[in-house]
């Protein structure tokens, strides 16, 4: 009970961040990520390209672990995963073109690029797995790469909380480099190890 709540109010939040990622459609780059205002101007399309297609990861990752949609409309599933892993393709370019100039220095951006290499290897660990029609393997690999999507949402929780202790994104985004996702894979973990059928 607990833990569906718990994926309830998860599922929720991914959405209601995927869509507010998407403010910058009208307020522009520069004003809706004010405080990535230099890659906003310097590393333009890198950016474009991580908010506008990691929000859709965000979104369709949610749905993915519905077990109604995964086992009543296969079709749809399938299709869902193809543009999820392509949104991670698209994004995920974008993310590892503006963390190797992060805000905060050598120790965010060694922290941003670990995040986006794990999110390429699990996301492409998982498709193998699928192709290959070994799906409790895929199953486990998904969890794993939308724990790293959900870096998305974790992030900014964090982030209210380093503003409301005074701390500048500068220096916040040092320990955000890390704490963002590297918390979200050890509870993957722990829910794979407690619950290897998870998924199904």
């Amino acid at each position: 009970m607990i833990l569906k709540w718990s994926m309830g109010v998860a599922a929720f939040l991914a959405l209601f961040v995927s869509l507010v990622s998407y403010r910058f459609a009208f307020l522009g780059l520069e004003t809706a990520f004010e405080v990535m205002v230099e890659h906003a101007l310097e590393r333009r399309t890198m950016l474009l390209m991580h908010v506008s297609a990691a929000p859709v990861a965000l979104a369709v990752g949610a749905f993915q672990f519905m077990p109604k949609i995964r086992r009543s409309n296969k079709t749809l599933h399938r299709w869902l995963g193809r543009i999820y892993g392509l949104a991670i393709l698209v994004g995920g370019i974008g993310a590892m073109g503006i963390s190797l100039n992060a805000i905060g220095g050598t120790w965010a951006q060694i922290g941003f690029s670990g995040l986006g290499i794990s999110w390429f290897v699990t996301t492409g660990s998982a498709i193998y797995f699928a192709m290959n029609k070994r799906f409790d393997e895929h199953r486990i690999w998904m969890l794993r790469s939308y724990a790293l999507t959900f870096a998305a949402v974790t992030l900014r929780l964090q982030l209210v909380g380093f503003e409301i202790a005074g701390m500048p994104y500068e220096q916040s985004s040092v320990w955000l480099s890390y704490t963002c996702w590297i918390p979200n894979l050890i509870v993957a973990e722990i829910l794979i190890r407690m619950r290897p059928k998870i998924a199904n």
